[in-house]
């Protein structure tokens, strides 16, 4: 069987519906998605979300990975990511995801975007591993391209994390804490992780 990182490649159009699914799974129970979409069909608000990400972002305006059966994905946006002109458009679809948690993600935001760069960036958006595939080098094989990209231009790689178990994965991956915050409203606490380019 071929290593993890032979099975990994650019993510295309073909793989939208896939990668949807994959990540619908694997953040059916992630804290900031329970804090910040409503409860009320709210597998099917999570797999809306990721749809928008996927597709409208990471093909569009960033870049994504997969595993050849995509049960791994990774999406970034990069330093050449225009943010505003990438997720202005999404607005009003991803407050109508959020239904009547919108208000809570809102304020979510607010509350990261002082510890989020403000210098070029590879920013990890989102990672998942279909729950079935679990712990075989998967997560760690489609985030590699990204980082090796980070690396290659000279500038850090960052990412959140609302999962205490995923800080030690990532920090493996050469990522440590810039901020530890705890989201309003009861919301979970969210560790921002930067993995600095060797000099």
């Amino acid at each position: 069987m071929p290593a993890a990182a032979d099975r990994v490649r650019p993510a295309n159009p073909q793989d939208v519906d896939a990668a949807v699914e994959t990540l619908g799974q694997a953040f059916a129970d992630y804290s900031w998605i329970r804090h910040t979409v409503a409860a009320d069909d709210h597998g099917q608000r999570v797999r809306r979300m990721q749809r928008l990400f996927f597709e409208h972002i990471g093909l569009v305006h960033g870049s994504a990975w997969v595993s050849d059966d995509v049960s791994a994905v990774a999406v970034w946006t990069t330093p050449d990511t225009d943010v505003a002109a990438a997720f202005a458009p999404l607005a009003e679809a991803a407050a109508e995801i959020s239904g009547d948690r919108a208000e809570f993600s809102a304020r979510a935001e607010e509350a990261m975007n002082p510890h989020r760069p403000t210098t070029p960036v590879w920013f990890l958006g989102t990672v998942g591993v279909r729950p079935d595939v679990q712990g075989r080098g998967l997560g760690k094989a489609v985030i590699q391209p990204g980082l090796d990209a980070a690396e290659k231009a000279g500038v850090p790689a960052f990412l959140e994390t609302s999962e205490e178990g995923n800080v030690r994965l990532y920090e493996k991956l050469g990522f440590t804490i810039t901020a530890e915050v705890r989201l309003p409203d009861d919301g979970p606490t969210t560790w921002c992780m930067v993995r600095e380019p060797v000099r």
